[in-house]
């Protein structure tokens, strides 16, 4: 439960994650700010300490993901980066595409969290990254 609020969660995902951060820096891209720190580790059996995005920031441009603007302000154009979530819109594809590094957007039914199989392509992508 977080704020009053109760969350349910895979019970894979913690070990897909924790997989996925031997080959990524992992950041928290959640709404919930610092708190994914507070409670997102405990939960899923992670270590603490992972970075988060905050969007107090101008407010996002009509018809643009309101997560863009934070993710852009953290990671260069040039940076490889994958971005796992289960809200992804059009404007989420139009920015993955027009990024100058090599982006992965992965997107996961909100009943389900991250499977294997997707964890799984992004280890293989990050593989595919290293050997160019």
């Amino acid at each position: 439960m977080v704020d009053g609020i109760v969350h349910f969660l895979s019970a894979t995902a913690g070990r897909l994650v924790g997989e996925l951060a031997e080959r990524f820096e992992l950041v928290w891209c959640s709404g919930w700010e610092e708190k994914a720190d507070e409670y997102l580790p405990l939960a899923l059996g992670l270590p603490a300490g992972l970075p988060h995005l905050t969007f107090d920031g101008p407010r996002p441009d009509p018809g643009r993901h309101w997560k863009l603007a934070a993710i852009d302000r953290y990671a260069s154009p040039s940076r490889p980066l994958a971005w796992i979530d289960d809200d992804l819109d059009d404007s989420c594809h139009a920015w993955a595409a027009a990024r100058q590094g090599p982006t992965r957007l992965v997107v996961t039914e909100p009943a389900v969290g991250l499977t294997a199989g997707q964890a799984t392509g992004l280890l293989d992508w990050a593989r595919e990254l290293r050997g160019s």
